[in-house]
């Protein structure tokens, strides 16, 4: 199957090049980035050495009139007017944001600018989204805190308050992209850990309320790793239920996911577990002395949080099985 990607050359474009390399099914044909158009794919990504003496090209539509399938990887609110070029009728899964919200005055309060429109929410393992990813052309890929506090949330609406969920959770480096910023530099993030987009206005805010029905105070921070997020989620309890009743919850509602995994008592999820996967590590407890719902989730931003979970939005699309080329464990330590 003939597939294309339009900007390749940041994070999660580089991630979705290593995974497609050993996709059964899917032959990458163009492979774009604007700002590097015409230099080595591994200059800018020196471990794709499947990729040895192939180039970025620039965006061309006519280039991609062969596609059966295409990935964005571009920033947010640059999808929809190259979307308005391609060929019509091909599939098409979105990384960026642009087709995430159903509410326009979210994103003009969150992004700013015009909303282009709804797709498809690609969050394949909440409920009855699977089905209408298999039905559907084209599937706006969830953000990467959005994916990990979603999962975390969704399996407990019927026994926490959702009115009354907070959210802290650390990502690695590379969720703030690949342009040169200050506060990403090497000698300040390392030994350190800080909070940003502090005080309930970090962009996945409504992508996670739509997805999940709670309301949430969200806290991100920035930790000293390349990759990975690790999410604890706390909501009070809406009616009483013991740790064991509620991992039954968990286990059945994720019962048909190849991909999240509730850890055995007692085990915690960890980032490292979970690098170069598409997969999701959960543990829950109940805080008695509080009467809350504890969740901590470990996900690779660049993997579940992005590249790996497209591909798995690809794979529902394509009639394919949900597992091809992603099937895969952790780095670990």
């Amino acid at each position: 199957m003939k597939i294309g990607v339009i900007g390749a050359s940041g994070y999660a474009g580089g991630e979705l090049l290593r995974i497609l390399a050993g996709h059964p099914n899917f032959q990458t044909e163009v492979i774009t980035a604007h700002s590097n158009a015409g230099e080595l794919i591994t200059s800018v990504h020196p471990s794709l050495t499947s990729y040895s003496g192939k180039k970025f090209s620039a965006f061309n539509a006519s280039d991609f009139g062969d596609a059966e399938l295409i990935f964005l990887a571009l920033p947010h609110g640059e999808s929809a007017s190259v979307i308005s070029k391609l060929p019509s009728g091909v599939k098409i899964v979105d990384l960026g944001a642009d087709f995430r919200l159903k509410n326009s005055a979210s994103w003009e309060k969150y992004y700013g600018g015009n909303h282009a429109g709804t797709w498809i929410y690609g969050l394949p393992e909440i409920a009855n989204s699977k089905e209408k990813i298999k039905s559907a052309n084209n599937v706006a890929n969830p953000g990467c805190y959005a994916t990990a506090i979603s999962l975390a949330i969704s399996p407990a609406s019927k026994f926490i308050e959702m009115s009354d969920v907070v959210v802290v959770a650390a990502s690695g480096t590379t969720g703030a992209g690949r342009s040169a910023k200050i506060n990403l530099l090497a000698s300040e993030i390392m030994g350190s850990l800080t909070s940003y987009k502090f005080g309930g206005v970090h962009q996945h805010t409504p992508e996670i309320e739509e997805a999940t029905g709670a309301k949430i105070s969200f806290t991100p921070i920035l930790a000293p790793m390349p990759r990975g997020i690790l999410a604890t989620v706390t909501a009070k309890l809406s009616t009483e239920i013991d740790v064991e009743v509620a991992r039954n919850v968990y286990e059945k509602y994720f019962d048909s996911s190849p991909f999240v995994h509730l850890l055995p008592v007692g085990h915690m999820p960890k980032t490292s577990s979970v690098l170069g996967t598409n997969n999701a590590h959960m543990q829950i407890a109940i805080d008695s002395h509080t009467e809350r719902l504890v969740i901590s989730i470990a996900i690779d931003n660049l993997g579940k949080g992005a590249a790996g979970q497209a591909v798995q939005n690809a794979n529902l699309m394509c009639g394919l099985t949900e597992v091809a080329g992603l099937v895969s464990d952790g780095v670990g330590a």
